[in-house]
Formats: structure tokens, C-alpha cells, sequence
């Protein structure tokens, strides 16, 4: 299997823990991180369920990743993700050590991985994670986009009762 077809399988299941985010009611991101080829922690987001602003996907799927190597470091391990990555996960990223990002969908308004900086890329710290973006790009952004919808609809329903 090509590095490009283990790309889009993992995407895939980060797509599936956006899915159940959405389920919820949630902004549908989701991610996984593996190691080694195996998945070893899968995380959705759950800023809504939890009323907490620090249970982004991605945040989560490394904490349950180190608590798998008992460490913070991540060395060797690739993060998928659905959404580029916001300010506070790129953070994240650089202080566990991730050795790869792989994102779906660009994000214009939050997006420090490409969109308004390149925070990863920075040589000023002591780690930099490589990056591949646009993996499944049009199946992460269509369900970020209908799951907008699906709220904007929701929203004037409720307005016109």
C-alpha cells in the first residue's frame, strides 16, 4: 500500500470520529493518531458535550495516545486530522513531538498549519512535524459544510415559531 492509500484509510477513520461529532451536534472533526501503521487513539470533538474549550479532536487523540506510551513524546507518530489544525492544537502538536500532521480540509479563519501562518514550520522550535495537507479534502470540507447548513436551517425553524 502507498504512503498516499494509508493516508486517505487513516483519514478515513479520523472522518468517522467526525462523524460521530456530528451525531452529536458537534463541529464534525475528528482525529486519530497512529504509530508503527495501527491506529492508537481516536478522538472527536466534544467542545459542546463537555462545555470545555480545550476537547478539540485533536488535543484528545493526543492525550489518549500518551497515556498508550505512558509519555508525552509522540516521536514516530503521524496525527490525521480533518480540520488544519487551530493555534492551541499546533501548539500541542510541537510540545508532544508528532512527527507528522496530516489534515483534510483547509481552514481560511483558524487554520495555523497553512491558512494564516505556518506555526508547524517555524525554526525557532526546538520541533517541527512534517505536514501533508488536502488528504480527502472534499469529504472533510462537505461535511463541515453540511453540518453548517444543517445549524443554519435549524436555527431560522426555530426563529419562525
Amino acid at each position: 500500500m502507498t504512503k498516499e492509500n494509508n493516508h486517505s484509510v487513516f483519514m478515513k477513520a479520523a472522518l468517522e470520529e467526525a462523524g460521530k461529532a456530528f451525531d452529536k451536534g458537534e463541529v464534525p472533526i475528528g482525529a486519530v493518531v497512529v504509530y508503527d501503521g495501527e491506529i492508537i487513539a481516536r478522538a472527536h470533538n466534544l467542545r459542546e458535550t463537555a462545555s470545555h474549550p480545550l476537547t478539540h479532536a485533536e488535543l484528545l487523540a493526543i492525550h489518549h495516545a500518551s497515556g498508550h506510551f505512558e509519555s508525552f513524546r509522540l516521536e514516530d507518530c503521524t496525527l490525521y486530522v480533518t480540520l488544519e489544525p487551530c493555534v492551541m492544537c499546533s501548539g500541542a502538536i510541537i510540545m508532544s513531538r508528532i512527527s507528522h500532521v496530516v489534515f483534510g480540509a483547509y481552514d481560511p479563519k483558524g487554520g495555523t498549519v497553512r491558512s494564516l501562518m505556518e506555526l508547524l514550520d517555524e525554526p525557532r522550535f526546538n520541533h517541527r512535524p512534517g505536514v501533508t495537507a488536502g488528504v480527502l479534502e472534499e469529504e472533510c470540507s462537505q461535511l463541515l459544510k453540511n453540518f453548517f447548513r444543517n445549524l443554519r436551517l435549524k436555527k431560522s425553524q426555530d426563529r419562525q415559531r
